[in-house]
């Protein structure tokens, strides 16, 4: 179905779709990792939640495991477009907006 025909919330190149996944997160300039939840996934980005909170325009690498033996299902290049703090969380402060910029084997 085309843009056109879709309703105005569907008008996205990719659905989201609902994960809550663990996911690990590598900074790809210094190597650091971080493990974050994953709250959703679509083909040109994710929400992750993170107990730090990363620049915009950040590089990383992101790798969700798969529980079924498949590891990992996602291995990605990604960079942080957007950064939502959560005041009063203190588990995970930290939303992240990354773009998929490649998928890695």
């Amino acid at each position: 179905m085309s843009s056109i025909h879709r309703d105005y919330q569907e008008k996205r190149n990719f659905i989201r779709m609902k994960v809550d996944t663990p996911v690990n997160v590598t900074l790809a300039s210094k190597g650091q990792r971080y493990d974050g939840i994953c709250r959703d996934l679509s083909g040109g980005g994710m929400l992750v939640e993170l107990a730090t909170a990363l620049p915009v325009g950040t590089e990383l690498e992101v790798s969700i495991e798969s529980g079924h033996g498949h590891n990992p299902m996602l291995h990605a290049k990604a960079e942080v477009t957007r950064v939502v703090a959560q005041p009063g969380e203190e588990e995970a402060p930290c939303l992240l907006g990354l773009e998929i910029i490649a998928i890695l084997e």
